[in-house]
């Protein structure tokens, strides 16, 4: 049964990835999709490319916080080869980044397994309520938008039962969740509770508001080089900063659905920005000029970073 459990978790993803770049490549033809990688503006693509680097030195250099509390100082050049592997790994088994990346530190800086490997949930859980915080953000930004694209699809009367439904099975899961003993409630219970005192974990940290700053300047740097690539087409000159948040936000979500993003990253692109009455065709080789430029940066940096770290680290020794 585990074992069926493994290939599920394994398989799925890459299925999905495969038919949906097949769907892909079905709405718009390779040739086509070449002639806008062909024109392209690429001092655009490699600026966004650059924050993307960016980011990730300051995730690298944001564990460093997290490490100090536990007794250790482990390298930059370690901790930045890390989630450089990490990131490769996760294009081959989903989440399994996140192990391989506490292991490199078990083996190259002496960190025990479990406390790495805590730190590192405890960083996504600040990467989650910034990506919460930000999609807030964007429900506010086009609070009129979104109120009219649902009103000119549905009339008030149902719009506010749906609400009112809304609200009553969100209350009606919330007391499930809390009085349920099934594993699925457990496991939601579990998640919460992680997700609180990893919260509350950060503000008691020596360098709180450094971890902080490089928390929200990792994310301004996502947005930031998303948005800059957005200008290496010039079919989408004057795209809003709004449907480059709700594609952001989108394509934030596609990553975890499918090993890397692959198909699953330019077809929610392409869905956000339909919203915004953007043309098809140029959504969706933006879309996949953005996941191409970061995969390539990732695998030429990752595969570096796996091939370097012995290396680098028997020098040190």
């Amino acid at each position: 049964m585990k074992k069926l459990g493994s290939i599920i978790k394994i398989g799925l993803p890459l299925l999905l990835g495969v038919i949906l770049v097949w769907y892909s490549l079905s709405k718009i033809s390779i040739p086509e999709l070449l002639k806008y990688f062909k024109k392209a503006d690429y001092a655009w693509i490699v600026l966004g490319v650059s924050f993307g680097v960016l980011s990730h030195i300051s995730r690298a250099y944001r564990w460093l916080f997290m490490a100090e509390p536990l007794g250790y100082k482990p390298k930059l050049a370690n901790s930045f080869m890390a989630v450089y592997s990490a990131y490769l790994i996760n294009f081959t088994i989903p989440r399994a980044g996140e192990i391989a990346r506490a292991s490199i530190l078990t083996n190259y800086e002496g960190v025990p397994f479990d406390k790495g490997f805590g730190t590192i949930v405890a960083e996504r859980v600040a990467d989650t309520i910034i990506l919460l915080l930000i999609i807030l953000f964007a429900l506010f930004l086009e609070y009129d938008f979104i109120y009219q694209f649902f009103a000119d699809r549905f009339n008030l009367t149902t719009i506010v039962i749906g609400g009112f439904g809304l609200l009553f099975l969100i209350i009606l899961g919330f007391l499930f969740i809390r009085k349920s003993q099934t594993q699925l409630a457990k496991k939601i219970r579990t998640f919460v509770s992680g997700l609180i005192e990893g919260a509350l974990s950060i503000f008691k940290m020596k360098k709180k508001w450094a971890f902080i700053f490089h928390t929200i300047f990792i994310w301004s740097m996502y947005v930031l080089m998303f948005y800059v690539t957005s200008f290496a087409l010039e079919e989408l000159e004057g795209i809003s900063f709004a449907a480059i948040l709700i594609g952001f936000i989108l394509a934030s979500f596609s990553i975890a659905a499918t090993n890397g993003g692959i198909g699953s990253f330019p077809e929610a692109i392409v869905i956000a920005f339909l919203l915004f009455s953007l043309p098809e065709d140029p959504s969706r080789a933006f879309g996949w000029i953005m996941w191409s430029s970061q995969t390539i940066m990732i695998i030429i940096l990752g595969g570096i970073s796996l091939l370097y770290l012995p290396i680098y680290n028997r020098k040190k020794a």
